[in-house]
């Protein structure tokens, strides 16, 4: 019998072993799916990639707006503004990373974005007194991403706001307020931002959509629970989420100009600023931090600043009163984000459309 090569020899074992590493992980991924959950086994579907086949950036690095080239004023960034320090998580790279685990002094947090539902949030990484980190875990429910944590190796569902399957089942996560904007609307109203660079470790063309024509297509890449025709289902609207139910917020509601919209869900007065040529719509609640319930209207021209109170008190877009009799006082941000309203549908079946 003629003598295997060297070389031959190394292929065979590298193929032997990822052949054994890929039963691994599919042996360790049906364990996963065989475990108890808080939501229907049946409708968790996989992704494709694996777990943390899509990788985090973890402690991105981070540059002046003035050195960013690969991003067109349209794109979409999450904002986060933390005492005097802000920051843009620009949808580009969290098509091709969906987390990004990051920190502003003691403020531990990580953007948590799906593509597929075109959701995005921040989420408090500090878990029953633990800072954790997040991953893709490539499972998916209603469309949506599936996050674990690191330290207790739990899945959450990002839309349902809490821990679905692990040893924190049924535990909610912190959503620390956040702003999703164009990047011309961001840097208009923080020029001296942050933003995360493309040198994240990893080869990707982050001047390239992952997802072909996904955005404008009606076509969703895995089924879902309930189907809502009202809307089209990749309109982007901001929901908020208030005693298990959801209300949503159309672009259409807001003018060209700054609108504040005055409004109340299951008891709870909320208002809605935004600007449907500006691309966003930031939702918090009116009461303040001794129980008055203000009334807003817009201000125009003077981004970050776009409402005030009756008192003549000037509010920013984060919820701070930066001017005025209230100066230095913050408002309250109920759970709220942007996405696409086929997502909302199917996590809340009795949604409602704010008309």
């Amino acid at each position: 019998m003629p003598k295997l090569k060297y070389s031959t020899m190394v292929q065979n074992v590298v193929l032997i072993l990822g052949i054994a590493l890929t039963l691994l992980a599919c042996k360790k991924k049906d364990k996963v799916l065989k475990e108890d959950w808080l939501i229907p086994r049946e409708e968790i579907k996989d992704g494709g990639p694996g777990k943390d086949g899509i990788p985090s950036v973890d402690s991105p690095q981070l540059v002046t707006a003035s050195s960013i080239s690969y991003l067109a004023d349209d794109d979409l960034v999450i904002g986060v503004k933390i005492g005097n320090v802000v920051r843009a998580y620009p949808h580009p790279i969290l098509d091709w990373h969906e987390i990004i685990n990051d920190g502003i002094g003691t403020d531990k947090y990580s953007i948590v974005y799906c593509p597929l539902t075109g959701t995005g949030m921040s989420w408090n990484r500090k878990i029953d007194g633990v800072t954790t980190t997040f991953g893709v875990s490539g499972l998916l429910y209603n469309s949506n991403i599936i996050p674990f944590d690191r330290n207790s190796d739990s899945n959450w569902s990002q839309m349902l706001l809490k821990s679905v399957n692990g040893d924190k089942a049924g535990k909610a996560v912190q959503v620390n307020k956040s702003l999703e904007t164009t990047w011309k609307t961001w840097q208009a109203m923080y020029p001296q931002t942050t933003v995360v660079s493309t040198n994240t470790g990893f080869n990707r063309n982050y001047e390239n959509y992952p997802y072909g024509s996904y955005k404008t297509n009606n076509n969703l890449l895995f089924s879902i629970t309930n189907s809502d025709t009202r809307l089209p289902k990749k309109e982007r609207v901001a929901g908020v989420i208030s005693g298990g139910n959801a209300r949503v917020y159309r672009f259409g509601s807001f003018a060209d100009s700054i609108t504040t919209i005055n409004d109340n869900i299951n008891g709870t007065p909320l208002v809605c600023v935004g600007s449907e040529k500006d691309n966003f719509i930031m939702i918090m609640t009116r009461v303040t931090s001794n129980g008055t319930t203000l009334i807003f209207e817009p201000i125009q021209d003077s981004l970050p600043i776009v409402m005030k109170d009756g008192s003549g008190s000037r509010w920013d877009v984060m919820g701070n009163a930066v001017s005025g009799p209230r100066m230095g006082e913050q408002l309250k941000f109920p759970p709220s984000y942007m996405g696409y309203w086929f997502s909302w549908a199917a996590f809340y079946p009795s949604v409602e459309i704010y008309n």
